[in-house]
């Protein structure tokens, strides 16, 4: 009787439920890091895992697209939403994975967030950050520079990490304006992936692909992980844990993802880190929990 009424009680507390989501989302994220990493060192390019994410994610979300009420939403808003979240979001990471550990890519793609949308904010709503927040920026500038390394490393993969910046920068615009139009995980679910894969579909028809030299099983994890468990599984549990707990509170559990991401790349893709690396990392998580912090 003791655990069934424990379990009616989990069952009535949706704060409860969103933060178990939030800790999800820090494991799924980072695994998407690992495992976008790994893609892009097998037979796959870049393209081809865009293609099988939004290609999968559309068949599951399709009786959503269906039964949607297109006319409720203003078209170029949804396609600007999508895109920000979208293929831009995935090749700009996808290209920069190609060539900067796992742990790097965490820090600073995850790290420049709050910094691009304290940018964002002030041009767009002349919104105005606290000191405390402006603190915690210079902590994640820092941690990226770190991450970075010598001079020399910078010259040397400045692609790869040009790629991550410009990553951390479209899903800012996403997660900006998302909530700028108010649109709800519904809307997301609807029009985000069949909108990615329509106007991807021309682009990775024309490229290269290594899709027909890749094992099947592969092919499946990535179209499970990113198709399914990151593109619908996470974008709702995403949208239950802003509604119960807030953004502030959620942008906490991020925090970790960079220090999860670590963690978990050393004995799946054994990439180990520097002593600067380490540091980096923990700065740049004390950084974005200061941020978030109220």
């Amino acid at each position: 009787m003791k655990h069934l009424s424990m379990l009616d009680k989990t069952q009535a507390n949706p704060v409860l439920w969103a933060s178990l989501g939030a800790v999800f989302m820090v494991f799924a994220w980072s695994g998407w890091i690992i495992l976008s990493r790994a893609g892009v060192q097998s037979s796959l390019t870049p393209s081809d895992i865009t293609m099988i994410r939004y290609g999968t994610a559309t068949l599951f979300a399709l009786p959503f697209s269906l039964r949607y009420d297109w006319k409720k939403v203003t078209l170029w808003k949804a396609v600007v939403v999508s895109l920000g979240c979208g293929f831009p979001y995935t090749m700009f990471s996808f290209y920069g994975l190609m060539s900067i550990k796992a742990a790097n890519a965490g820090v600073i793609v995850n790290g420049l967030l709050p910094v691009f949308g304290v940018i964002l904010a002030f041009l767009v709503l002349g919104e105005r950050t606290t000191k405390r927040r402006l603190f915690a920026i210079g902590l994640i500038l820092i941690a990226n520079l770190i991450m970075m390394g010598h001079p020399q490393a910078v010259r040397d993969n400045w692609f790869g990490w040009l790629m991550l910046i410009g990553a951390s920068l479209v899903f800012s615009s996403y997660m900006f304006l998302g909530k700028r139009y108010g649109f709800t995980s519904k809307d997301a679910l609807a029009f985000l992936p069949i909108i990615n894969a329509v106007l991807f579909l021309p682009i990775w028809w024309m490229s290269d692909s290594g899709i027909s030299s890749t094992p099947i099983s592969t092919i499946v994890l990535q179209a499970g992980y990113q198709g399914i468990l990151v593109s619908i599984v996470t974008l709702l549990i995403t949208f239950y844990a802003l509604k119960h707990i807030g953004a502030m509170n959620l942008s906490i559990y991020f925090s970790f993802v960079p220090f999860v991401t670590a963690i978990l790349a050393w004995p799946i893709l054994h990439e180990h880190l520097s002593l600067s690396e380490i540091v980096g990392i923990v700065v740049c998580s004390v950084g974005l929990f200061f941020y978030a912090k109220k």
